[in-house]
């Protein structure tokens, strides 16, 4: 089975450590974390993942200014983006939408089973 390349971009690094080995434990995934969202944008070019898991609110630039980034990136444009956040309640997720300027967005702490179905639907 051929692993799906995942980008996690948050700056709370041992959160994205944890995500990345609860989703290589499921064998389906290789995934890659930056905590830095000003070199995000290089670290999808070289690693060029199926689909980022982004943060909201990190120091200096805000997951939306990053997005920004990758749709002026010819080669980023259409990697599905998922919005990671801990800003928002899961019963807000359900009032907007669950989208993100039409991102699809999880609330944190989120379960493994959450996170996978969110990246299943996007692939």
């Amino acid at each position: 089975m051929d692993r799906k390349k995942i980008l996690i971009i948050d700056d709370e690094s041992a959160f994205a450590e944890m995500v990345k080995l609860n989703l290589e434990e499921s064998g389906r995934f290789l995934v890659q974390c930056e905590s830095n969202p000003h070199d995000a944008v290089q670290s999808a070019l070289s690693f060029f993942p199926d689909l980022i898991l982004l943060d909201v609110i990190m120091p200096d630039i805000e997951g939306p200014d990053v997005v920004a980034k990758f749709r002026d990136e010819p080669l980023l444009r259409n990697i599905p983006i998922i919005f990671l956040t801990a800003t928002i309640r899961k019963d807000e997720i359900l009032d907007g939408g669950g989208l993100i300027g039409g991102h699809v967005f999880i609330a944190k702490p989120c379960s493994v089973n959450e996170l996978i179905s969110a990246i299943n639907s996007q692939l």
